[in-house]
């Protein structure tokens, strides 16, 4: 099957030009600037006017399954992808029983072989007491180990010096961090339970007080610092914070062992949108200042930040109840990461052209993906097709999520995503989910 996406503003490894890609069942065969006129295809798609990015890939991502599949799982959450223009994932091992053996491994590959509509990994969790397993994890499967160094669920934190220090030492993975020490998240809540007299919750404009940016950097800084002293590969997941900030180098990514992430609720969010959107943006790290916000959103073009993603962790509304403790943390945001940053484009937040670097090529670099990532010929055609003039209203029937909300709702975007391709064939096209299309397995190169 031979198919031409015509005429495209093609948006790739640091060019934008008027261009064309011929496909060759699942494989990008050609990247043309201009047209090609004088074969025949078997699909033509005209993308006059439209903007033609590598798929992205979002390495921070809670799909649910198993065990919490009431409100989200691989299938829904994969669909909830393709509508944003996301065509691969690597997710998160903190589901129902938590991913922290090989056999619970394997067994959201197998769901994810028969569900996800997208391309898909999973980490593997790190607990005190799982170090064994981590050796022996099949490399060209597994895109790294997670460790919470702070608060978690289930009994993935990892909080015993000589079990951090192992893992630092001898994981052949890259570590993937979730930084927030849990000493001082603690000593916060009790602080604020003696200020108001012994109460239980607490408005959820607090929460940014009680996961402080202290908390942050204590445990990012003992991250960088294990991984410094030990050589291991460090990739600290959802920076919050401008302190944070500091511990980060600015060279290229080729260069670096330890890198960083933020997430779109980070740059989108700040303080001052608890009053409106209260706790539908709680999650954890908590949305800090507009300042943290602000270094944040220059840090993607200062080199500090290596890769965007969405840590899109969905929870019912009713779970969303409370205040600054109870209420669930986490939100929604996957269908939203690629028309959120090209707005942050339109507001001079960075260039268009950073935007597949960020979302695309950093991702492929930085976990070593083989042929995806870029648009190249060999490479896979994961392939997202954006609107620049799309002007549509985020409201109920225009997102997938299965949890059935998003902090999104009302706002209005300007990009708007036409087209997904995933390896070569349609999954989303204008509002409708193809049926039938499934993603492939990530592999990943040993070097």
């Amino acid at each position: 099957m031979r198919t031409i996406i015509r005429n495209a503003t093609i948006v790739n490894e640091g060019r934008k030009f008027v261009g064309s890609v011929v496909i060759e069942d699942e494989w990008i065969q050609q990247v043309l600037e201009g047209d090609d006129a004088t074969q025949t295809y078997d699909i033509e798609i005209d993308a006059t006017g439209l903007y033609l990015f590598p798929g992205v890939i979002d390495d921070h991502v809670h799909f649910r399954e198993p065990g919490l599949t009431y409100k989200a799982d691989i299938a829904s959450e994969s669909r909830t992808a393709a509508a944003g223009g996301v065509t691969s994932y690597m997710e998160m091992p903190n589901t129902t029983p938590p991913t922290t053996t090989k056999e619970l491994l394997e067994d959201k590959f197998h769901r994810a072989a028969q569900n996800s509509r997208v391309n898909y990994s999973f980490f593997f969790g790190a607990t005190n007491d799982n170090m064994d397993e981590v050796v022996w994890l099949d490399r060209q499967r597994v895109p790294g180990v997670k460790v919470f160094m702070g608060s978690s669920t289930g009994n993935m934190l990892v909080d015993r010096a000589e079990s951090l220090h192992r893992l630092f030492a001898t994981s052949p993975l890259l570590l993937m961090a979730h930084c927030e020490d849990t000493g001082i998240i603690n000593a916060n809540i009790r602080a604020f339970k003696k200020r108001y007299k012994g109460q239980n919750d607490f408005p959820v404009r607090y929460h940014s007080r009680i996961r402080s940016v202290e908390a942050c950097y204590a445990s990012s800084s003992m991250a960088v610092q294990l991984a410094k002293e030990t050589g291991a590969r460090l990739h600290i997941a959802h920076v919050s914070t401008a302190k944070e900030l500091e511990l980060f180098d600015t060279c290229p990514i080729e260069e670096k062992r330890i890198t960083a992430e933020a997430v779109i609720a980070h740059l989108m969010f700040s303080t001052e949108d608890y009053d409106r959107l209260g706790t539908r943006i709680k999650c954890n790290p908590a949305i800090k200042t507009p300042e943290d916000k602000a270094a944040l959103r220059e840090a993607l073009t200062n080199g500090k930040i290596d890769v965007v993603a969405t840590d899109h962790a969905p929870h019912l509304l009713n779970e969303k109840q409370g205040g600054a403790l109870k209420a669930a943390s986490g939100m929604p945001m996957i269908q939203f990461s690629l028309v959120s940053m090209l707005q942050m484009s339109d507001e001079g937040v960075l260039p268009i052209e950073r935007i597949p670097e960020l979302m695309s090529h950093n991702p492929a670099k930085l976990f070593k993906i083989e042929k995806r990532g870029f648009i190249r010929p060999g490479y896979y055609a994961d392939l997202t097709l954006v609107d620049p003039n799309g002007n549509w209203q985020v409201k109920e029937g225009r997102y997938y999520t299965k949890c059935g909300w998003t902090p999104m709702d009302e706002r209005t975007f300007k990009w708007r995503v036409r087209r997904t391709v995933i390896n070569g064939k349609t999954a989303y096209s204008d509002g409708i989910v193809v049926d039938g299309i499934r993603g492939k397995e990530l592999r990943f190169e040993v070097s």
